[in-house]
């Protein structure tokens, strides 16, 4: 079968079954978007932290690391004993692996802020905690956000597997197409992932320019 009629197909499928892609689809959207904000809600003041404090950042660079080299199935099989199966252990185990490329691009930017811009701030009698909102952050947020965006990506494509614990999503077409032989099933599951993640990549590049200027403006007022 030529790739056009096979895209035909999958085409007719998804025409076919559009309640019950609308079904997958928003829960592969749930679970990305939960387990990433969870991620950026702990990984962003983490970094923040081990920025601070060599203890802090020792530690939790040693487990963003350990966390990241174990495979992704691995994950979700240590969860599934402990949580069992549905949305919360897939949820986790998304979690899990979300949390190092924006723990580790939030320390590399506030990291990479120019020390003479902060001991001009510091000059200007601002306090460390001012200097982390209106200068370290807002320069740093370029960086943060690059994190945030290879971290959905990532996200997009590794819920794919929660599947295997009943947490739904794409990841039941393409897996049962694959175990039925069915190509336009599975790629009626695959294509719209690849879209998504392009999506959301562009969505959110679009937002950290904007998010970039805005900062940016604050900083300079703030330090005027």
């Amino acid at each position: 079968m030529s790739v056009v009629g096979l895209l035909v197909e999958t085409w007719s499928y998804l025409l076919a079954n559009a309640d019950a892609f609308v079904e997958l689809l928003r829960e592969h959207l749930v679970l990305v978007f939960v387990s990433e904000l969870l991620a950026i809600a702990v990984a962003v003041p983490l970094g923040v932290l081990a920025t601070r404090n060599d203890r802090i950042r020792t530690v939790v660079g040693g487990a963003g690391n350990v966390a990241q080299t174990v495979p992704t199935l691995a994950v979700i099989a240590l969860v599934f004993p402990i949580l069992g199966l549905g949305f919360l252990p897939s949820v986790v185990g998304l979690f899990v692996y979300a949390l190092l490329p924006i723990l580790t691009n939030t320390i590399a930017g506030i990291e990479s802020v120019d020390e003479s811009t902060v001991n001009a701030a510091r000059g200007m009698g601002m306090s460390d905690w001012k200097i982390l909102r209106n200068v370290r952050l807002p320069l740093a947020l370029p960086v943060i956000f690059a994190g945030i965006r290879t971290s959905v990506v990532l996200n997009v494509g590794t819920a794919y597997l929660a599947y295997f614990i009943g947490g739904g999503g794409l990841g039941v077409w393409v897996v049962s197409g694959i175990k039925l032989f069915n190509t336009p099933r599975l790629l009626a599951g695959a294509i719209p992932g690849a879209l998504l993640a392009v999506a959301l990549d562009g969505a959110l590049a679009l937002l950290e320019r904007r998010l970039g200027s805005s900062a940016t403006s604050d900083q300079v007022a703030a330090a005027g």
